[in-house]
């Protein structure tokens, strides 16, 4: 698929964000007054700034708040639901934490446990599509959920939590690439499945189905290189684990490299979440010839 910036932007920035929330819900460490403002001012930055930056991919944003109607069937109205009830939660248990120095731990259990069922929401509205076989895996969820546990963790000082949080998303991030190559092949899905043609004999197309580019082309059968596919996993993956890992274990402790750990596990995020889109083979593309 076409790898939207601002689905990127959202999808990184608040798993980040709610991340971060999950460790200030949890207590994981104990800060109060303007130390806890800050952490609290950066969590809901990264999780309303990626949250307002995907309205900006819808073809109405105006027509956003419809969204929270449909819960009932729709991944993507339980995400909205479940980011304004943790956003509302967090934002009461911070305030508890910054004005009062004292911590609500049932609205601060709470808050975090919402705050992962909204990164678990979002990943849904993916995981759901059969049309997308390399997205329609049990991975694509522990895939998200970890990411945001891994910022989470990285954002809020926790070493120890953040490395093991980062190796774990890395790996499980490697083993939804290489079950992903495969995906679309084992999903038995071809020209004469779609046509119902196969029992005649080898299904092809005689010509192309359009002279110009089309939305479809443009949406569902964005292509990249494998070249370039294997060389960009091997810089995210550098970027997103390796690089902060090494800072975060084997550096002395300093403000710079805690900062340079953060940028560098951010930019490798956003490298894996490019790649998320723009290797996703939408099964229309046999249609068109690019599968």
């Amino acid at each position: 698929m076409h790898p939207a910036p601002s689905v990127i932007f959202f999808t990184v920035f608040s798993g980040i964000g709610f991340g971060l929330l999950v460790f200030l819900g949890l207590d994981t460490f104990y800060v109060t007054g303007w130390t806890a403002f800050v952490f609290f001012a950066i969590a809901y930055l990264c999780a309303v700034g990626g949250l307002i930056a995907s309205t900006f991919h819808l073809g109405h944003p105006e027509r956003a708040m419809k969204a929270f109607t449909q819960w009932r069937s729709s991944w993507l109205s339980r995400e909205g639901v479940c980011a304004v009830v943790a956003l509302v939660l967090m934002g009461i248990y911070g305030a508890g934490v910054v004005f009062l120095q004292v911590h609500w731990a049932i609205l601060g259990h709470l808050g975090a446990l919402f705050s992962l069922l909204t990164v678990f929401t979002t990943s849904m509205i993916y995981t759901q599509l059969t049309t997308i076989p390399r997205w329609n895996s049990w991975l694509t969820p522990l895939m998200f959920m970890s990411f945001s546990l891994a910022g989470g963790a990285l954002l809020s000082g926790n070493v120890g939590s953040a490395t093991v949080l980062i190796l774990v998303a890395a790996l499980i991030q490697i083993v939804l690439w290489l079950r992903g190559d495969g995906a679309l092949a084992r999903s038995g899905t071809t020209l004469a499945t779609a046509t119902g043609l196969g029992h005649i004999g080898d299904v092809r197309a005689f010509e192309p189905p359009h002279t110009g580019t089309n939305y479809l082309l443009k949406e569902f059968a964005y292509v990249v290189g494998r070249k370039h596919s294997t060389k960009l996993r091997i810089i995210s993956i550098v970027l997103f684990a390796v690089i902060p890992v090494a800072l975060l274990v084997f550096a002395p402790f300093s403000h710079l490299l805690a900062a340079l750990a953060v940028v560098s596990h951010v930019a490798g995020a956003f490298a894996t979440r490019w790649l998320f889109f723009a290797e996703a083979e939408h099964v229309v593309g046999l249609y068109y010839g690019k599968r």
